[in-house]
């Protein structure tokens, strides 16, 4: 494991949208809790790593214990069993799973903010905006850059790569921008009307509208920084 953080640093700020609804915000923040107590801490407790992958429906862990999100689900192993998300609290969740709830201790300094005594609060439709926004993002992400991988940062809860000193990924919304958003970030400033947040420039989701729509914003932002 080379980092242990999103590339992309803590965001800032803050922006409404009409999208920006409690529902949105409480299952980002649901599905951001599961991916670090349930899925990121157990896996680097055993094996030391913290990355996640997008995956089919959702996102899951790259090594051992194989634990997945698939929809409003949690699938253990492969496809053994499904647990519904909602309806108990992190820890009652990590236990069917088999594992210790509990976030990647002594990593980073932001995450979700979530206990593993937390009922889970999540809306399916909502999951679904989410998920197919990772979906999108990480094709995106594959077809930019073939030969590299992807990561789904349990910090930041984004899914995310890093090119010549600029990070390109998607982001299911946070104090920024409280929607799905696409992002090109240089590690060093640059200048002009494409570059519209504090750490580069920024597109939403629902503006793009698919994963050939992020693409070409991401490859805009490539050859601009390069400029």
């Amino acid at each position: 494991m080379t980092e242990t953080t999103s590339p992309r640093g803590p965001a800032s700020g803050s922006t409404s949208t009409p999208t920006s609804t409690p529902t949105l915000a409480a299952t980002r923040r649901a599905l951001h809790g599961i991916a670090e107590l349930v899925l990121a801490g157990p896996q680097y407790r055993a094996g030391g790593e913290i990355r996640l992958r997008v995956v089919p429906g959702g996102f899951g862990t790259v090594v051992e214990p194989w634990l997945r999100v698939d929809g409003d689900h949690l699938v253990i192993g492969d496809s053994a069993g499904r647990v519904a998300l909602a309806g108990r609290s992190y820890a009652e969740l990590a236990a069917e799973a088999g594992v210790e709830a509990g976030a990647p201790a002594d990593l980073y300094s932001d995450g979700s903010g979530v206990q593993p005594g937390e009922p889970i609060a999540l809306d399916a439709t909502a999951a679904e905006t989410i998920q197919r926004a990772f979906a999108d993002g990480d094709r995106a992400l594959r077809l930019l850059a073939p030969d590299a991988e992807p990561v789904l940062w349990p910090e930041h809860f984004d899914v995310a790569l890093t090119l010549r000193e600029v990070n390109y990924g998607v982001s299911p919304g946070d104090g920024y921008l409280a929607e799905p958003y696409a992002y090109v970030g240089p590690h060093h400033p640059r200048r002009g009307s494409f570059w519209n947040a504090p750490f580069g420039a920024a597109r939403r989701v629902a503006a793009l509208g698919d994963a050939n729509a992020i693409l070409a914003f991401f490859r805009e932002g490539r050859s601009r920084a390069s400029e």
